[in-house]
């Protein structure tokens, strides 16, 4: 279904290219959370360069930090002033930007969410993501699988994003708990389980330092943590370096999110046992597509069969396979990789 599903996209963009002069007065926009992490700007790479193959003019905005929403609003309001014809957004906020988006949606742009689903996630016209559960998921069985009986004994720490929770932050940890066979309580946010398995939550930031932090804590709390989930590898990194303080970096499991060619790396070198890989340039090339589509016929791009946004795919990355999980080893992943 994705290939068809990709294929497709691929004819639009060709049909597109050949309108590319009728476009030149069409304009976009970028909002990401920041302008450093990696995964930002692979997703301006990609838009940059669809959109001068298409002739489109696209302005990139970003937040100071990850959470910066005040400068993403401001961000919102500029493109809708500028006559922008549609907006490409990761939130920073996903609940909070729901009322400058609709703005920006009533201004007659058309609003797609990359990699953060908003909420609710039918506040965007259309979201390009991971299936950021599947993803967690997918870091949690191979965890469980990996340890074995001795999993019904982990001391797990959780390595989260924000205190606000945004979607992409609870549907990584929610998809990790369950792939862990942790029962959920409510699946729309973390740290309400009651499994005496898990040690704890600390948020990162999404940074190294903020992994850091967050892992000295949760070590003070209980120093035989044995299992860590993050929410990407930035994270990881930095809940690595808090093991090797202590001596512990080569009997804990760390698990993550992203795919990015340092965070591969990691796992080639055993810093991360498994990664689960998303695609920021397909999510940000195929958003600029849809923005185009939009100015030339007025249609809205469709969600994947069977779900609620457009899935841009995710595999698991590990050179330990474990039976029953499918996964590419990190040969495969560095030839993927971005960043």
């Amino acid at each position: 279904m994705k290939r068809t599903t990709t294929a497709l996209w691929g004819a639009a963009a060709l049909a597109l290219a050949a309108a590319a002069p009728a476009m030149a007065q069409t304009s976009a926009c970028l909002i990401t959370k920041t302008d450093t992490n990696p995964f930002f700007v692979k997703m301006k790479e990609g838009a940059t360069a669809k959109a001068t193959e298409l002739g489109i003019t696209l302005k990139s905005y970003a937040g100071r930090i990850d959470g910066d929403h005040e400068s993403q609003v401001a961000a919102i309001e500029a493109c809708v002033a500028d006559g922008a014809k549609g907006i490409l957004l990761t939130a920073s906020d996903t609940k909070a930007i729901v009322d400058a988006v609709q703005s920006a949606r009533d201004a007659g742009l058309l609003v797609i969410a990359l990699d953060s689903p908003l909420e609710p996630i039918d506040a965007a016209d259309a979201t390009f993501a991971t299936d950021n559960f599947r993803a967690g998921l997918l870091i949690g069985q191979w965890a469980a699988a990996t340890l074995g009986a001795e999993a019904a004994n982990a001391r797990i720490a959780l390595l989260d994003l924000a205190i606000s929770q945004p979607s992409v932050d609870v549907l990584r940890d929610q998809g990790f708990l369950q792939g862990f066979g942790i029962d959920l309580a409510d699946p729309n946010k973390w740290g309400d389980e009651t499994d005496p398995r898990i040690v704890g939550n600390e948020v990162t930031a999404g940074n190294e330092e903020g992994g850091l932090k967050a892992m000295e804590a949760l070590l003070a709390k209980d120093p035989n943590i044995n299992v860590v989930y993050t929410i990407n590898e930035p994270s990881a990194a930095g809940a690595y370096e808090a093991l090797k303080a202590v001596g512990r970096e080569n009997d804990v499991l760390i698990v993550s999110v992203d795919g990015g060619c340092p965070g591969v790396q990691n796992v080639k070198e055993g810093v991360i046992g498994a990664t689960s890989q998303q695609y920021p340039l397909l999510m940000a090339s195929l958003g600029i597509e849809a923005i185009a589509k939009f100015a030339a016929d007025g249609s809205k791009p469709a969600p994947t069969e069977g779900k609620d946004f457009f899935d841009t795919g995710v595999q698991l990355i590990t050179d330990k396979p474990a039976a029953g999980i499918e996964s590419i080893d990190t040969v495969k992943g560095l030839e993927l990789c971005w960043g």
